[in-house]
């Protein structure tokens, strides 16, 4: 199941660069490009700071040719209709969802202690957006005020404090991911955000 939900994933996010690439007006090269890093950045920054070799998407060339199956139909896609307002938050979200799950399974299974586990879930969730937006020139999603890495670190928590009462881990990925998409798809809907700190200047 891991497996196929990395792939879903790493379809997903690369839906949601591709859709970013194609808003800025780049070619079917560039769209891949931004496609391929959304898709597995994260997972690559996990793998390396795991010492995971070879990184997954070399050792499993599929994860290339799923990226640019779903690049490729984003692009045509785009071409002929184009997609509505909301189209890159939703796939945003679903991929934060099913690679902060699979990314938690990669961690647990490496045997870490919980909150690693928890960090890395929601660095393989969150890294390949941040590259996106990087590549698009944007401000990355996860240093806005919506909750976008909390989302994630919530959903890592749930999935870990369900199968520690009792939960069979089938379904406590499922919980999990279901918490990361209700939250962030809620965060944006209406427009949730984390309290701001803000420090008021220094008397002279």
């Amino acid at each position: 199941m891991l497996y196929w939900a990395d792939l879903a994933g790493v379809a997903v996010f690369a839906v949601s660069g591709a859709l970013a690439g194609g808003r800025k007006g780049l070619d079917l090269l560039g769209v891949f490009v931004v496609a391929a890093l959304t898709a597995v950045g994260g997972g690559t920054t996990r793998d390396l700071l795991l010492d995971r070799h070879p990184i997954f998407w070399i050792a499993d060339p599929t994860y290339l040719v799923v990226i640019g199956a779903a690049a490729l139909a984003t692009f045509v896609y785009v071409r002929v209709r184009p997609p509505p307002l909301g189209a890159l938050l939703v796939a945003d979200a679903l991929g934060l969802a099913l690679f902060t799950m699979t990314g938690a399974q990669v961690a647990e299974s490496a045997g870490l202690a919980p909150i690693i586990v928890v960090v890395m879930a929601t660095m393989t969730g969150a890294a390949g957006g941040v590259l996106r937006d990087i590549m698009c020139a944007e401000i990355p999603l996860v240093l806005h005020r919506d909750i976008y890495a909390t989302a994630a670190i919530v959903g890592a928590a749930i999935y870990l404090a369900a199968q520690a009462i009792g939960v069979d881990r089938t379904w406590a990925f499922g919980i999990g991911m279901a918490a990361v998409l209700a939250l962030r798809l809620a965060a944006v809907a209406w427009g949730l955000r984390l309290p701001v700190a803000r420090v008021p200047p220094a008397a002279d």
